[in-house]
């Protein structure tokens, strides 16, 4: 008796020594793994806070992201420490996420989309553009839409899975501009005289540049008028501006100059056959 209680003594202890040792290693193992963590994470602020490449909206989720990736491989190695078998539980961790993921199919696409906005930068705040047909000012960018302020100040929110897919015209992307406009004049004016009018008007205007120079040329010949098309570059901030003067200015300018602008217009000849 004295012996089997001995045995169960012994076999206890070094049950226990064996439990005591697991759990050290893997205390160990989650020690070790909690501070290379916090060394990566540091490591990866440090790196996201000197690129300029990635917008600082996405610094939080690239580091949130990430945390939560290594915890979860923090988990799954002290549990295999512990001798706890882990491949069921990955399979379950993959069921459970593919089901979430599945639910909020439409935030993630979004999500995804506005990293891809983000990352990609087409446009900034401030920024005059149209995304698939909707213009306006850039007036902010999350991680789920982009909201834009029309010229007639409406807000409009575009989800960025949309932005993300849509063909878009950045007018603010540049410093210049050019300024294209057609005028019309009768086949009975002058037209050396008209173009040296529309050449005053754009100097008058003070917004034209002078490199590339303006260009007034005759672009056509229409049913009952004379086609000039005008093309002026200037600053991207005065392109409304000078396309406002341009028309005002000449159509006062061929007024006062006997320059006529045609309306379309059909003439009819009669012809008279006698009995």
């Amino acid at each position: 008796m004295n012996n089997i209680g001995f045995l169960a003594a012994a076999g206890l202890g070094s049950w226990l020594g064996g439990l005591l040792l697991t759990v050290l290693n893997a205390a160990l193992v989650g020690v070790i793994g909690w501070l290379l963590i916090r060394l990566l994470l540091n490591l990866l602020g440090k790196l996201l806070h000197r690129t300029t490449r990635i917008d600082p909206l996405l610094h939080n989720i690239i580091i949130t992201v990430t945390r939560i990736a290594l915890l979860v491989l923090l988990a799954i190695s002290v549990l295999d420490a512990l001798g706890v078998p882990t491949t069921s539980l990955v399979t379950s961790v993959g069921a459970v996420g593919l089901a979430i993921s599945l639910a909020v199919k439409d935030s993630i696409s979004s999500l995804a989309g506005g990293i891809v906005v983000l990352i990609i930068k087409p446009f900034g705040l401030g920024d005059y553009v149209e995304v698939d047909g909707t213009a306006g000012t850039v007036q902010e960018i999350t991680l789920f839409s982009t909201v834009l302020t029309t010229l007639d100040n409406k807000r409009v929110s575009i989800p960025n899975n949309e932005v993300a897919g849509a063909k878009i015209v950045n007018y603010s992307a540049e410093e210049k501009r050019r300024v294209e406009v057609t005028f019309s004049i009768g086949y009975g004016d002058d037209y050396d005289r008209a173009r040296a009018l529309i050449l005053r008007a754009i100097d008058e205007t003070g917004l034209a540049l002078s490199e590339p120079a303006p260009v007034v040329r005759m672009s056509g010949h229409g049913a009952s008028s004379i086609s000039i098309v005008t093309r002026v570059w200037v600053k991207n901030a005065d392109f409304a501006e000078m396309t406002f003067q341009l028309y005002e200015r000449v159509k006062k300018l061929f007024d006062e100059n006997g320059i006529s602008i045609p309306y379309d217009q059909l003439d009819v000849h009669l012809t008279h056959t006698g009995s």
